[in-house]
């Protein structure tokens, strides 16, 4: 009993320590301006990622995070806090942060499909965009409350992904993806030629207004202003808690079992009496409800949505992020989404090859590393079927 208290103990100190250390490297990545000082510092993160890789710290810090949820959630909401109160009057690394917080729930959604699942969705950036434009559309045209406006540009992306799971039940393998990707182009085509949604000019969004508080107005606080992208930052980390939350009760209950099966083997659930296509339909359309609803945020936050949003390049951005960070892993994909979409913005020489970086990292990744930096854990189901969980 002793040594289950010490190690477990070990294991939440390690959490701790790594946690920590990520978050003061992206700190540091937020401040520096200089272009050498950040090539240095991405060095001396690989080198610190590879030692903890090569030590024992690496192994409790993950098991810690598979065990202690709680914890977990804990010391990630801290660190982003701590950043955006040091950040509170930089609207640059503000709107950095909240991207990334932004565009990691939206693959946790992804990962509902494809890691427990076994759904691929190369449409993404096109739910992600419905999203966005459901908000802009319901904003400028009704008296919405925003926070409705948001829950409703989830519910249309939830609701397109389920006609297009018509022709994906229908189809598997390759083609199930072609279909995906094909939609992803139809919506991006149908954005652009569409005048009532503005075209290929987009539309822009009216301010949102959350609980009596206009998110578009900087506030005071002690006699210094405070950007607007704070009350952003605070909403994203919200969003990225309950859809790790709500991933972990999914993964972790009778349903996370049933999509484990219609990805691992559909003969055995067929074998069993399990409706396939009802489980892929509750899957994508529980993902796509999450890509939705950080699209929305997000078309609030930059007051602006276009067709640019929904291409097919967007859609294999965020397919990078779920690989890069690993399938399945909510900490992987905020990992991946500050190496994907910060490093890029902050490297400007990198920038105009940032489509290229995307698909050399999925290559070197699915070649060396082929379950991601933070591989998915198994799981202790003990509880699920009436055991005690050790």
């Amino acid at each position: 009993m002793k040594r289950t208290i010490f190690t477990h103990n070990r294991d939440s100190w390690s959490l701790v320590a790594v946690i920590s250390v990520a978050f003061a490297m992206l700190g540091l990545m937020l401040a520096f301006e200089s272009q050498w000082a950040l090539v240095a510092e991405i060095a001396v993160g690989a080198v610190t990622w590879f030692v903890i890789r090569r030590t024992s710290l690496a192994g409790r810090a993950q098991r810690a995070a598979s065990t202690q949820p709680t914890l977990t959630n804990i010391l990630v909401a801290t660190g982003c806090i701590v950043i955006a109160v040091l950040f509170r009057s930089d609207d640059y690394s503000l709107l950095m942060l909240s991207t990334v917080l932004l565009y990691a729930v939206a693959c946790i959604g992804l990962n509902i499909q494809t890691g427990l699942t076994g759904l691929a969705n190369f449409a993404g950036a096109a739910f992600f965009a419905c999203g966005g434009y459901t908000l802009a559309y319901l904003l400028r045209s009704t008296t919405i409350l925003s926070t409705f406006a948001i829950v409703a540009g989830g519910l249309v992306s939830a609701v397109i992904g389920l006609v297009l799971m018509l022709p994906v039940l229908r189809t598997k393998g390759y083609y199930s993806v072609l279909v995906t990707i094909a939609f992803g182009v139809l919506c991006s085509s149908f954005l652009q030629v569409n005048d009532g949604l503005g075209g290929a000019q987009g539309l822009s969004v009216p301010g949102l207004h959350m609980l009596g508080w206009d998110m578009s107005s900087s506030p005071s606080v002690g006699g210094s202003d405070v950007s607007f992208y704070l009350a952003y930052v605070l909403v994203s980390l919200v969003l990225f808690l309950v859809a790790s939350m709500l991933m972990r009760a999914v993964e972790w209950s009778f349903i996370g079992i049933n999509l484990d099966t219609v990805r691992s083997d559909e003969t055995v659930g067929i074998s069993f009496g399990m409706n396939l296509s009802r489980w892929k339909v509750i899957a994508f359309m529980l993902g796509n409800l999450i890509i939705g609803i950080a699209g929305a945020v997000y078309g609030g936050m930059t007051g602006f949505v276009s067709p640019a949003g929904a291409t097919f390049e967007q859609s294999l951005l965020l397919i990078s992020i779920v690989v890069l960070g690993g399938i399945g892993n909510t900490l992987g994909a905020l990992l991946a989404a500050v190496l994907i979409i910060l490093v890029p913005e902050k490297l400007h020489a990198l920038q105009e090859y940032r489509t290229l970086i995307f698909s050399v990292a999925v290559v070197v990744i699915l070649l060396f590393r082929p379950r991601g930096l933070l591989p998915r854990t198994l799981r202790d189901l003990s509880s699920v079927f009436g055991g005690e969980r050790g």
